[in-house]
């Protein structure tokens, strides 16, 4: 489920407004939201890294991966790919891929290296890719695909969420939300919390009111104290 652009905007604006801390417009709020949607997601993949290299009680790091899977599974996609003389260039991949997943050709997955190591593979006659050992390399252009007798690929993606969006209609010089033209967060609905606290310290830093900044960090430190219980 997605979390809902007004659930967060009103909070944010009852947090700010606390004590007179600030006013946040439509319009800046807006700019917060989408940047501090992204943060959340970039955190996703590095935490996946950490959590995946630290040795110790698997079913305890394992059960963090899963619940990492589960907060990306609302921006995973499919994407079937023609391969054209080893190459699947940018307009053949998904117009929303963010991050790529697994490449995968006759229910095998293919295994990505990059430029340098291609070189070494192509010099050795027992590691140079074949149909049931096949390797991408992905470039700026798009995809490198050995052999080069791939003519179609699979893929699994990170979808590039859709930026979120309070529309507002003007009634009696005062901003209503508007649902029908509002775009909600492309997030897990656990995530509701982050986003008000990140949102805070990004409006913080932009109306200069350090006492926003100061009070999402807080927020987050108690998060942090809950989450070590």
């Amino acid at each position: 489920m997605a979390v809902n652009i007004d659930t967060v905007y009103q909070k944010v604006l009852a947090l700010a407004n606390k004590e007179q801390r600030g006013y946040i417009t439509p319009q800046e709020f807006n700019l917060f939201a989408g940047h501090a949607q992204m943060e959340i997601i970039d955190q996703y993949f590095y935490d996946i890294n950490q959590f995946s290299r630290i040795p110790g009680n698997s079913t305890e790091y394992s059960d963090m991966l899963g619940l990492l899977d589960e907060k990306l599974s609302v921006l995973k996609g499919f994407h079937n790919a023609n391969v054209f003389s080893g190459s699947v260039n940018l307009p053949n991949l998904p117009i929303d891929l963010y991050k790529i997943g697994t490449v995968i050709y006759n229910n095998i997955e293919i295994e990505e290296v990059n430029k340098n190591e291609l070189l070494n593979i192509n010099k050795s006659p027992l590691a140079k890719p074949t149909l049931s050992r096949p390797i991408y390399v992905n470039t700026h252009s798009g995809l490198e695909i050995y052999p080069q007798s791939i003519r179609s690929i699979d893929m699994t993606y990170i979808k590039k969420p859709t930026n979120p969006n309070w529309d507002y209609i003007v009634v009696n010089e005062k901003a209503l939300y508007n649902p029908a033209n509002s775009t909600n967060f492309q997030l897990h609905s656990t995530e509701e919390p982050e986003l008000v606290h990140r949102i805070l310290a990004l409006a913080g830093i932009a109306i200069e009111k350090p006492q926003l900044t100061q009070m999402a960090a807080g927020f987050e430190q108690s998060k942090v104290q809950q989450e070590k219980q």
